[in-house]
């Protein structure tokens, strides 16, 4: 049940935001923010130095169980290029899995512990091959590689597909990608990439809020 609550807070919120930084603590600050602006799912890549340090901080700072409702974020680890990679961010509280590309191992080891994986894929035999491993949301990426017409595309033979592009979503197309049909969208460098130059790690909260005001108006 914890899985399909999970899978249907996350296509609610339909903002992901996907953070990778310097240090773990560099990436705290960084969720802290984008939660602070309204976005509610977190995925932080492993590709962060000791990255789980950041997994495990986050998971205890904002517990699913929290009453508190701006003390809950849905934390998740990305680029899991193994079973072994996926199964050590769970142990640190990671909810769900995100994956540059689709690795079969990692999907069986997600399904066996009911944790909601979303690979990368690129193509329609990389999705049909996902969705017979039994993936629930699928990620195109690189998005940045495609137009929102991609989803349609996709959907033509393969309408059961939940996609969530990530990698090239920014403002200005976020709507697009939405009323093209995709379940969720991932955020990555556009939503920090001001922050970290200036230092001011606020302008993630203010773009945070922006992607959020985007998405409630595109889904209106």
């Amino acid at each position: 049940m914890k899985k399909l609550q999970l899978l249907q807070q996350i296509t609610n919120e339909g903002v992901v935001a996907v953070l990778r930084g310097e240090t773990p603590e560099e990436v705290v600050e960084m969720a802290d923010q984008a939660i602070a602006g309204g976005i509610k799912v977190i995925e932080v890549t492993m590709t962060v130095p000791f990255a789980l340090r950041a997994i495990e901080e986050l998971a205890k700072r904002y517990s699913s169980t929290a009453k508190d409702a701006s003390k809950y974020a849905i934390i998740g680890v990305g680029t899991a290029l193994d079973p072994e990679t996926a199964r050590a961010a769970i142990l640190s509280g990671a909810e769900f899995v995100v994956g540059p590309s689709l690795n079969p191992n990692t999907v069986t080891l997600c399904n066996r512990y009911r944790v909601p994986i979303m690979p990368g894929c690129m193509t329609i035999a990389d999705i049909q091959t996902a969705l017979e491993l039994g993936v629930d949301i699928v990620k195109l990426f690189p998005g940045n590689l495609y137009s929102p017409a991609m989803i349609k595309a996709i959907k033509g033979p393969l309408p059961q597909a939940n996609i969530m592009p990530t990698g090239g979503v920014s403002l200005s197309n976020l709507g697009e990608w939405i009323q093209a049909g995709a379940v969720a969208v991932g955020i990555g460098s556009d939503l920090t990439s001001e922050a970290v130059k200036s230092g001011n790690y606020s302008l993630v909260a203010k773009k945070a809020a922006q992607y959020i005001e985007a998405y409630q108006a595109a889904k209106k």
